[in-house]
């Protein structure tokens, strides 16, 4: 196996909602398995509200033979409620996390223990100091609510003090952006591994409002060429391969430590651009 075969890929989901959803994602699963995942992570929606379908997922993918991460939010969530969903996760034999302070639910106000991810990174060392590899996020774009770009970054500084492993960023379409936040962050010394998130193209408007949504910037090139395709979904989608496959091999080129991809659910994408970069079986 050649070494460029061995450049580690992970893949996020997120939980089904219905029984047809839970059966399509297995398929999608299965599929994307071929590109032999470090790790595939699954979300956990705001204020732990997908809690029991996060879990539900991570435990399917543990039994699939496959490392599984969690995500694990905690605004609005106390220590005693933490602990246990720690336990339960240690019990279901989950090695990483991927800790987030998340959004609160529309109408749920203020409340918890917890404030920033900082702080939940701190409470799984104290609490379970060698259980689990913690994944942070990380903002190349800046985080949407930060006052500065200087004070988002001291703010990662802060997560990975904590005791963070390693990161994984927002998604972006400018690899400047990522290998700037990377040399900013070296030079407050913060060294652990910054992994890109990729998301693949496969729809105008899905990606136009995510993107508004997060915070996530998208090339005046790249948003004018795909609004200039209109309802052309296969050029959509043929343009969305070529992009993300040439951003994916300039990252790799400048040295990024891994690819983590947004699957949205599905397969297909990802197995392409994988494919184009030689990643896939």
């Amino acid at each position: 196996m050649s070494s460029i075969s061995r450049f580690p890929v992970s893949i996020e989901f997120f939980p089904p909602k219905t029984p047809e959803g839970a059966e399509k994602l297995r398929i999608v699963r299965h599929q994307l398995y071929a590109l032999k995942p470090e790790f595939c992570s699954v979300t956990f929606g705001a204020g732990g509200s997908t809690q029991e379908g996060t879990f539900s997922t991570v435990r399917d993918i543990l039994s699939e033979g496959v490392s599984a991460a969690s995500h694990f939010s905690c605004i609005g969530a106390t220590r005693e409620r933490v602990r246990e969903q720690l336990a339960t996760l240690k019990a279901m034999g989950v090695k990483r996390l991927v800790a987030l302070r998340g959004d609160l639910p529309s109408g749920y106000g203020t409340g918890g223990e917890f404030h920033y991810a900082s702080d939940l990174v701190a409470f799984i060392r104290a609490e379970m100091p060698d259980d689990f590899h913690i994944e942070v996020a990380a903002y190349p774009e800046i985080h949407p609510q930060a006052r500065t770009p200087e004070s988002d970054l001291k703010a990662f500084a802060v997560k990975v003090g904590a005791g963070a492993n390693s990161a994984i960023t927002q998604y972006f379409y400018n690899s400047d952006a990522y290998f700037r936040f990377v040399e900013d962050a070296d030079a407050l010394g913060v060294q652990i591994p910054v992994v890109p998130g990729i998301m693949p193209i496969a729809s105008s408007s899905q990606l136009m409002r995510f993107s508004d949504a997060c915070g996530a910037e998208i090339p005046r090139w790249i948003r004018l060429r795909l609004q200039g395709f209109g309802d052309d979904t296969a050029s959509i989608k043929a343009f969305g391969l070529d992009v993300v496959t040439d951003l994916c091999e300039q990252l790799r080129a400048g040295g990024a430590p891994g690819l983590h991809f947004y699957s949205m659910n599905q397969s297909v994408a990802t197995l392409e651009i994988c494919q184009r970069l030689g990643l896939a079986a």
